[in-house]
């Protein structure tokens, strides 16, 4: 009978192509780790003793500036693999991540990690492959960040957000968005007043609606094409 834990793996992009012995072998590795919204798993600068995947809830990874302020780099739920980099590279963990709400998570070691990649050399170039998609993610975030005012960053979350939700490619879509104008902020890097300004800006345009926390986007396409 197939356990929790081995159910975990196999919904993972990473270990999901391993077979019955292979997942067997790696589940004996695995350490099961509760964490209450609020709780860090780990700090960024401290030592990389492991990689963990996300069985249930929701973490953010981050970093904060010399000033405090908080930059969001990715958000992850159930499925994800988090810290892999760092179990590789002997560097320490490069952003601190937090618990949004209960979560269930898996710990492997970084020995027991290293040494599975070593008897497995194919899942090691799996390992690369999705490390590698990692960096390109960065690459992109860096971009944006850099090129993109924050107007169009907040379109580009809000689309994002809408995908999430079930929206079609294009037409008109209306989701309920959970983020607070703060989270946005940390998301996008920018403050929660220039983002209140950004929302305000985006529906004076015509190109959101807002009602409440329910954000309705008119023409998909339009506001695609405002990130652009």
């Amino acid at each position: 009978m197939e356990t929790e834990k081995t159910t975990a793996l196999k919904n993972t992009v990473l270990f999901g192509d391993l077979n019955a012995n292979e997942l067997s072998q790696l589940e004996r590795q695995v350490i099961k780790l509760q964490f209450k919204k609020g709780e860090m798993l780990f700090l960024a600068g401290e030592e990389a003793k492991g990689l963990f995947v996300i069985v249930d809830g929701k973490v953010r990874a981050f970093r904060n500036n010399a000033e405090g302020r908080e930059h969001v780099m990715h958000v992850d739920i159930a499925g994800a693999v988090i810290a892999e980099v760092p179990v590789f590279d002997d560097g320490p963990y490069p952003a601190s991540v937090v618990a949004e709400e209960d979560s269930t998570v898996l710990f492997i070691a970084k020995r027991d990690m290293c040494e599975f990649c070593l008897e497995h050399p194919v899942f090691m170039f799996k390992t690369l492959k999705l490390m590698s998609a990692r960096v390109r993610r960065h690459a992109e975030m860096v971009e944006i960040l850099s090129f993109r005012e924050v107007g169009q960053r907040l379109a580009l979350l809000l689309l994002s957000e809408a995908q999430d939700a079930g929206a079609p490619a294009s037409g008109a879509t209306s989701f309920p968005l959970s983020l607070s104008n703060h989270q946005i902020a940390t998301r996008i890097g920018s403050v929660r007043d220039v983002v209140s300004r950004a929302l305000a800006r985006l529906q004076h345009d015509g190109l959101i609606a807002i009602n409440g926390r329910v954000i309705t986007i008119p023409d998909i396409r339009a506001l695609k094409h405002y990130t652009k």
